[in-house]
């Protein structure tokens, strides 16, 4: 198995066009595409985070499955 990292043309009919690769030999291949959004087509959002003050939390604090399901798991 080959991973190849390329880009494609799409033409104007909805086909695509991948340009050569040598040592690929001829014939029909299985291939998976993964197309990303083009970066220029995309407006770039800036993600804000809120920031959560945790410094009420007693120190050591755990949260473990068991401590806040009882053993109906609810």
């Amino acid at each position: 198995m080959q991973t190849i990292e390329t880009t494609i043309v799409v033409l104007p009919d909805g086909s695509i066009r991948v340009p050569p690769r040598p040592g690929l030999p001829p014939g029909e291949h299985r291939a998976v595409l993964l197309i990303e959004s083009n970066a220029s087509s995309v407006p770039k959002q800036q993600l804000r985070f809120k920031m959560l003050d945790w410094s009420a939390w007693p120190e050591g604090s755990t949260f473990s499955r068991e401590e806040l399901y009882d053993d109906d798991k609810r």
